[in-house]
């Protein structure tokens, strides 16, 4: 949003060369990080007869390793922090390999929670951060295309792993596929391998030297509290919760996530509450992901237009509002050709908010402040991804029908859509007032400067002429 938060990384991003190979490993690991959890409901029945357990205690396996993952975001902010993104995706990559591995010999249901929840939804949170941070290093002008393009990865990930997940359950059993698949998710390594540090141009020699000799006097002022908040900033930056666009973005974002994936969850069980058979039922997912795989890059590319770049934030409100609109309508549809319609327009706007989702937290606080930002998001939002599912699937027990679970979605959805329209407008006056305010105090200190000189000047002169 406001322009410094895009300069502030003291160097000019490349936005292209290398960039484009880091947008690739970052397609890689953000799609492994969300189609993941999803693609492992296929072993659900045959897990769930194998260890005599429910189906609600089986489908928590999906849910630990989501909200593991959401958990584990400020660890792996402190880590690319420290280490940067290559070392810690890599790590990530053989921890859910690990827990793959660990898994196929599970003799219980806790041991499927701990070692594919627990373990491999914290290796995930190792790819997810470090994928989404690491593009904000290497652009700045195309950067929304850029994250568009990565978060592609996740539909495109998961329609290639849903049928060969089902190929290998069918030829494998769940133990083998678990296996075979620690082998395959390996690839987020390669992917992390990808992504070197940014060779950095620094933006002028005068900017650096300024730099320094502030850094220098604030040093000189305060040296032990300069080191105290260096190294704060350095683990958590704990300033983010006074920052009046990151606060407008987790509230709404903490709303809006108790809707976001239910409808989802719930699309293909809808169908058949309808009379709808389980291949017709399947294809409106099959329709959905499609739709969302195409949207998310085009939707990156809009958003780096001229015309929607500088008020991105009213993009992504639009989208959020969309999705609410979307669910609102959904029991309305009529039959079978009605969910066909509503897949296409919930892929739409589901790929939308997808691809604007971490690109509109980046244009509030700055690519600088990125990798803490969204560890704190991550793990105040895991709360809701986790109870999300659960409380609408308690509204269809409770009513007996689906279409309440979709009105309530709605309702999630498009409450912080509106909040998110009226609160950044606020938040757009108060920048652009700000940053006049800046311009004003900026002239002024110029002017004074410029006296002073001119003061000193004729005193020079005069004590010389005397």
């Amino acid at each position: 949003m406001p322009p410094a938060a895009a300069t502030n990384l003291g160097y000019t991003p490349p936005d292209g060369g290398w960039g484009w190979a880091v947008v690739f490993a970052a397609f890689i690991s953000i799609g492994f990080s969300y189609a993941f959890p999803k693609s492992l409901t296929i072993y659900f029945k045959e897990i769930q007869e194998y260890f005599s357990v429910s189906y609600s205690e089986i489908a928590w396996v999906s849910s630990v390793m989501l909200a593991s993952m959401y958990a584990g975001g400020p660890v792996s902010s402190v880590l690319v922090n420290r280490y940067g993104s290559r070392p810690v995706v890599m790590v990530g990559g053989l921890m859910v390999s690990a827990a793959m591995v660990l898994a196929s010999f599970g003799t219980t249901i806790i041991h499927l929670y701990l070692c594919v929840g627990v373990i491999g939804g914290f290796g995930l949170a190792f790819n997810l951060q470090p994928a989404l941070t690491i593009i904000g290093t290497y652009f700045q002008v195309k950067r929304p295309l850029a994250n568009g393009l990565a978060m592609t990865g996740s539909p495109v990930v998961l329609s290639t792993l849903a049928p060969l997940n089902q190929f290998l359950f069918d030829s494998f059993g769940w133990r083998g596929s678990f296996l075979i698949l620690g082998s395959i998710v390996l690839n987020c390594c390669v992917a992390g391998a990808l992504m070197r540090p940014v060779k950095k141009k620094c933006n002028g020699a005068a900017a650096e030297d300024t730099g320094a000799q502030l850094s220098n006097l604030l040093t000189e002022e305060s040296p032990s509290e300069s080191r105290s908040q260096s190294c704060m900033h350095k683990f958590i930056d704990f300033s983010l919760f006074k920052h009046r666009g990151f606060l407008i973005y987790l509230i709404g974002n903490v709303v809006m996530f108790f809707g976001f994936f239910a409808p989802v969850v719930f699309l293909a069980p809808y169908a058949k509450h309808q009379g709808i058979d389980e291949y017709s039922a399947a294809f409106l997912l099959s329709t959905f992901a499609l739709v969302d795989m195409f949207i998310r890059p085009a939707t990156g590319f809009i958003g780096n237009t001229k015309w929607i770049r500088p008020r991105i934030q009213y993009f992504f409100s639009f989208a959020v509002s969309y999705n609410g609109i979307c669910h609102l309508l959904c029991p309305l549809a009529p039959g079978y050709v009605g969910l066909v319609v509503y897949a296409v327009f919930f892929g739409l706007a589901f790929g939308m908010v997808s691809a604007l989702l971490f690109e509109a937290l980046m244009d509030i606080v700055g690519a600088h402040r990125f990798s803490t930002a969204v560890g704190l998001v991550t793990i105040i939002e895991c709360g809701p991804v986790l109870l999300g599912p659960p409380i609408s699937g308690a509204l269809v027990d409770i009513f007996g029908d689906y279409k309440y679970m979709y009105y309530a979605c709605g309702v999630f959805m498009l409450v912080p859509g509106i909040f998110f329209f009226i609160m950044h407008y606020y938040n757009y006056k108060k920048l652009d007032e700000e940053q006049r305010q800046s311009v004003t105090v900026e002239m002024r200190t110029s002017k004074d400067t410029l006296e002073l000189k001119m003061s000193q000047d004729d005193k020079t002169a005069h004590e010389t002429d005397g």
